[in-house]
């Protein structure tokens, strides 16, 4: 394993932010905010997004922009600037053991380490049921998310918490644990105990919603708000979705549709009803699931209608 350059002794003296999604945002602001010298901020190229493709930056390098700091998307820059530290949150790429040989970076991790050890660790907790998590600042080192832990908080799931809920949440967590590590020093650290698990990154099969599902599994999956279903071969998003204390008929199988009412449209899951609350059908605004069905005569079964 590639020798670590040594982390600085106390206080960082001027570091290099590494950080690409919204998500990341908080910590700039609150690093700058605390007089911290941040010398570069490193993030992913500008992305073509929307129907003109035109180039959009990233919301760290927004932030940057506005705070007046250098960006630079070519990760060999942050050796150029005289950093002592890296510091690390969402930035969405592996950081090479050569460039660890000779900057020393810490990590904002969003779990409870070993617990979800990659890139989707706050969707994994909601996807498993998890009733915590929390946030570790690590040693960013050659295994993935396997460096020593520095500090770490606890956060409890709600049950009213989505992906942007819960990310924000943790990401404000993190912020006190993180000034702490870059103006007073990160200390030894303590090894990772426990089994690990990993976050594979979500993939768009994993939110695909068939009423063959738990009512638990298919409220999961709308938590991470871009839930679907099939439904007469385009994709249904489910925007939101409840358990429904309405009882599933004798007889009835999954994706029967039970109940159109003003609160929603309530169809049979493997273990009791489920209320589709709002859905956005392909090429149009979200809607409550109720005007949707009104329009859409909706037939006895939305699985059978996934098979029409």
């Amino acid at each position: 394993m590639t020798t670590l350059a040594a982390l600085p002794v106390g206080a960082a003296r001027r570091v290099v932010f590494l950080g690409t999604p919204e998500v990341a945002v908080l910590a700039l602001q609150a690093l700058v905010a605390a007089g911290v010298d941040v010398a570069l901020v490193v993030t992913r190229p500008d992305k073509r997004r929307g129907r003109g493709g035109a180039l959009s930056p990233s919301p760290a390098k927004v932030a940057a922009d506005a705070l007046g700091l250098p960006v630079s998307h070519d990760l060999n820059d942050a050796l150029t600037v005289g950093a002592d530290l890296g510091v690390v949150v969402a930035y969405g790429r592996i950081i090479p053991v050569s460039v660890l040989g000779q900057l020393p970076m810490i990590n904002v991790h969003f779990s409870q380490l070993p617990r979800w050890r990659g890139a989707a660790p706050v969707e994994r907790a909601i996807l498993a049921g998890d009733r915590e998590t929390g946030i570790c600042i690590m040693r960013v080192e050659e295994g993935l998310d396997t460096g020593v832990v520095f500090d770490r908080a606890n956060l409890a799931i709600r049950s009213d918490h989505t992906l942007t809920s819960l990310r924000a949440e943790l990401a404000q967590l993190s912020i006190a644990p993180l000034l702490r590590a870059v103006t007073q020093g990160c200390g030894l650290g303590a090894p990772q105990v426990g089994e690990p698990t990993h976050a594979a990154k979500i993939t768009p099969g994993e939110l695909q919603v068939r009423f063959t599902m738990t009512v638990v599994e298919v409220v999961a999956r709308t938590k991470l708000e871009t839930a679907w279903f099939d439904y007469g071969n385009k994709r249904m998003r489910l925007v939101r979705a409840e358990q429904s204390a309405t009882m599933s008929p004798s007889g009835s199988s999954p994706g029967d549709v039970v109940l159109v009412s003003s609160t929603g449209v309530h169809v049979a899951c493997s273990d009791g009803v489920i209320a589709l609350l709002t859905v956005k059908p392909e090429g149009k605004t979200a809607m409550p699931a109720a005007d949707w069905a009104n329009g859409a005569r909706l037939p006895a079964s939305l699985t059978a209608a996934s098979l029409a």
